[in-house]
Parts: structure tokens; C-alpha cells; sequence
């Protein structure tokens, strides 16, 4: 997995509360319990940490956490250390 990948998995856990054992390329957001309050915060925590904002529209059009890393790593997305 890529370090954006790493990155939004530990955000996912530490922020949402989110067992690791759930994450996967995958998962949609559902399936992760993550409301549409949620998305918002995820994508206030992205920019924070990677530097990138998932504006509302895109956040819509996301089915699955590898759609939001590929949207992510798109955006330019980086992680500190990388």
C-alpha cells in the first residue's frame, strides 16, 4: 500500500474511531460507519495531514477508500517522512 494509503488508514482509526481490521482499499465509507458529518471532518482531517482538501462535490462522488487515496494521491497528496 502507499504512504497515503498508511497515512489515511491511521487517520481513520485515531480520528473516527474506525478498527483497523475494517480498513481496506474497498471498504466504502458506509462500511467504515462514517456519516455524511463525518466525510466533512475527513476531508478538514486530509488537508491538515496530507495538504490536499476533498471539496464537498468530490467527496459526493467517492464509493470506497481507495477512491478517496487515488483522488488524494491525484491531488498531489504528501506525507512528512516520504
Amino acid at each position: 500500500m502507499s504512504a497515503v494509503f498508511d497515512r489515511v488508514s491511521a487517520l481513520l482509526v485515531d480520528k473516527f474511531g474506525v478498527p483497523a481490521e475494517d480498513i481496506s482499499a474497498d471498504a466504502t465509507f458506509e462500511d467504515l460507519d462514517l456519516d455524511s458529518l463525518d466525510l466533512v471532518e475527513f476531508s478538514l482531517a486530509c488537508e491538515e495531514e496530507l495538504g490536499v482538501r476533498i471539496e464537498d462535490e468530490e467527496a459526493e462522488s467517492l464509493e470506497t477508500l481507495g477512491d478517496a487515496v487515488a483522488l488524494l494521491e491525484q491531488k498531489g497528496a504528501t506525507v512528512q517522512g516520504s
